[in-house]
């Protein structure tokens, strides 16, 4: 990356590991070469990670920032990026998630006419229900002292249900639909895996939007089917449907299995944060935020581009440091979480008295997650019901053989084997 002004920091870019094998540890390495820093993400493609949470939040707020990589970023404009690319969902997919200024507002609002509060609070009784029957079927595969994998059993199928009921899909559909999105995630994806995974995501999409068009419902798929500006009376054309829907399943789904893995074992791992709980002297929204602050369920998001050379030093940032016109940015949101200049130097450790939980966990600005509403909601349910459940819950393996989901975004375990007894 040649920028005009001389770098202050590293110019050589950290690698980051695609398969996410140390996430916080290379989040402390991204954050010890300054707050904005040269990466290198799978298959060499160079970007910006920022790490600051202020230098960030100044960054998601600035509209010279862009997420529409076909009009902003360079690289994928001279056609350097190619659709078997892991990440390549992430940049290419036609949705706000993608998108910038007026096209982000139309699809936003279109979005959100369909996705709204009280669609999320209607969910309630829907997911305290979903809760105990998962629960259930946790107490029977655990019984006699069998080791249960409660990432497996509780974890992964509660978002997947409740994102099933807010879309409007068939059961049968759920099963492809959890594969598919496991492989969105899956960083270390080879060509011809990344190739399958899109394949497979779209035509289970254009299959229940097929069946919502000829049997309409009350759901988030028919909303979105039906939604129109009310002044230009435009809707969603068809690749902006299939990838809103996209949005929906990956966002909406992995981050709240993350967060609910990540409660649990912070929790089981600190008896005396979960005897504040139990004990009343913290809550279990304190334990959501502060697992949201101090484990990020998506480590790292790509990505935005600079409309026009951005000097850092306007931001807040470093001197001489210049994000070029074209060139990417990675928001580091695990680096940012622990950030010791914005929570201390014990900014590491799961605290739920801690007074500053603030974190980026679900974006900043214009693209603030939507769905966060509904990420909480599941998680202020199943937390609480799953320990009082289970009040002798714990570990079943020792810290060292939890592994990583096969990703540097996705900031999860493969599996959380438990006892409950």
């Amino acid at each position: 990356m040649a920028h005009p002004d001389p770098l202050v920091v590293d110019p050589d870019p950290l690698v980051i590991d695609p398969t996410g094998g140390d996430i916080h540890g290379e989040a402390a390495r991204i954050r010890d070469r300054g707050p904005v820093t040269p990466v290198a993400l799978p298959d060499g493609v160079e970007a910006w990670a920022v790490s600051d949470p202020g230098l960030l939040k100044r960054l998601l707020t600035d509209p010279r920032v862009s997420k529409d990589a076909r009009r902003h970023w360079s690289r994928f404009i001279k056609g350097d990026i190619a659709p078997d690319w892991p990440l390549f969902s992430w940049v290419a997919v036609q949705n706000m998630f993608t998108a910038y200024g007026d096209e982000h507002k139309r699809l936003r609002a279109l979005v959100s006419k369909a996705f709204t509060a009280r669609r999320t609070a209607a969910l309630r009784p829907r997911v305290e229900e979903i809760t105990e029957l998962l629960l259930d079927q946790v107490e029977s595969a655990g019984e006699g002292g069998r080791t249960v994998d409660l990432r497996e059993e509780f974890c992964y199928p509660l978002p997947i249900r409740v994102i099933g009921e807010l879309l409007g899909l068939p059961e049968e559909l759920g099963a492809e639909l959890r594969a598919v999105v496991d492989g969105v995630f899956h960083t270390s994806a080879t060509p011809e895996q990344v190739t399958d995974t899109y394949a497979r995501f779209y035509a289970v999409l254009a299959e229940l939007v097929a069946l919502r068009r000829d049997s309409p419902g009350d759901d988030l798929t028919t909303a979105l089917i039906a939604a129109h500006d009310d002044v230009d009376g435009t809707r969603l054309s068809e690749q902006e449907l299939l990838d809103t829907l996209m949005l929906m399943v990956s966002a909406g789904h992995e981050t709240t299995v993350n967060l609910l893995d990540k409660a649990v074992h912070a929790l089981l791992t600190h008896p005396g944060q979960l005897a504040l709980v139990r004990g009343g002297d913290a809550s279990w929204d304190d334990v959501v935020e502060e697992t949201l602050r101090v484990e990020a369920p998506v480590a790292s998001l790509p990505l935005r581009y600079a409309v026009e050379d951005l000097a850092m030093a306007e931001f807040g940032g470093p001197e001489g440091v210049v994000i070029g016109k074209g060139e990417a940015i990675l928001a580091a949101y695990a680096a940012a979480g622990r950030h010791p200049g914005r929570h201390g130097v014990d900014a590491d450790r799961f605290d739920v008295t801690r007074v500053d939980k603030e974190h980026l966990a679900f974006g900043y600005g214009a693209h603030f997650c939507l769905g966060a509403p509904l990420g909480r909601l599941e998680a202020r349910i199943a937390l609480p019901a799953l320990f009082g459940r289970f009040p002798q819950l714990r570990l079943a393996v020792g810290q060292e053989e939890l592994k990583p989901v096969d990703s540097f975004i996705s900031n999860g375990h493969r599996s959380l084997p438990v006892r409950l007894r």
